[in-house]
């Protein structure tokens, strides 16, 4: 299986330091976000790993080469324009090939990554929720029984994991859009499926959020 770390983004969130250091090299305790990705894709065996890249992307080329230190292979799906989620994967579909794949968000950290299922065939998606955090207590989708929905109680918040088929994105135009809308049309269909997810997760969106979770992989 191959994967993919969406790590084109901007991050306005997290000026300044990402006027001069894209988001994905933003260091926690040492060592850059993307690295903690890519070591968890390694342990569970992937070997072949996409990465977008956009603002600054050149430095993320130099710090992570193409793999060599890892016994991995990158591939770089280069953006010129920031295509956001959906389009990025879009775009990256002749890397990532006819199987389903996995996308992780570049700007998210996890202690451990799920064990991966094998993707139905009457399914395009299976995505990871997690708890809801403070800054986001309304969550995102509603997990029933293994079947995701866009509305209902007791919603839960995606994880910016997912398990997705090439065929999700066959409809899509080459272009920027974000990829939550395109999920909940996919579940209006029956055709996505997913997990609650309990180990810990963080979105490392803000420069508070990075400091508690360098404060937290200190203790």
């Amino acid at each position: 299986m191959k994967a993919m770390i969406l790590a084109a983004g901007r991050g306005e969130r997290l000026r300044p330091l990402t006027d001069s250091v894209p988001k994905p090299l933003v260091k926690i305790n040492n060592k850059a976000l993307i690295e903690y990705h890519i070591e968890k894709l390694v342990d569970i065996g992937i070997k072949d790993i996409v990465i977008n890249i956009a603002w600054l992307g050149d430095r993320i080329i130099h710090r992570l080469g193409f793999g060599e230190r890892w016994g991995v292979r990158f591939h770089y799906s280069r953006e010129e324009v920031a295509l956001e989620t959906g389009g990025g994967i879009k775009q990256a579909l002749p890397l990532l090939g006819d199987e389903p794949f996995l996308v992780i968000n570049g700007d998210i950290f996890i202690d451990v990554l799920p064990t991966l299922p094998v993707l139905q065939q009457d399914q395009q998606a299976y995505v990871w929720l997690v708890d809801n955090p403070f800054h986001h207590p309304k969550g995102d989708f509603c997990l029933i029984h293994d079947k995701v929905k866009a509305s209902g109680n007791s919603k839960l918040t995606f994880s910016g994991i997912g398990l997705y088929s090439p065929s999700l994105f066959a409809q899509c135009e080459d272009n920027a859009f974000p990829l939550g809308p395109l999920l909940r049309e996919k579940m209006e269909q029956g055709v996505v499926s997913g997990e609650h997810m309990t180990t810990f997760w963080c979105d490392v969106g803000t420069i508070e959020r990075l400091t508690e979770l360098e404060k937290r992989l200190a203790g």
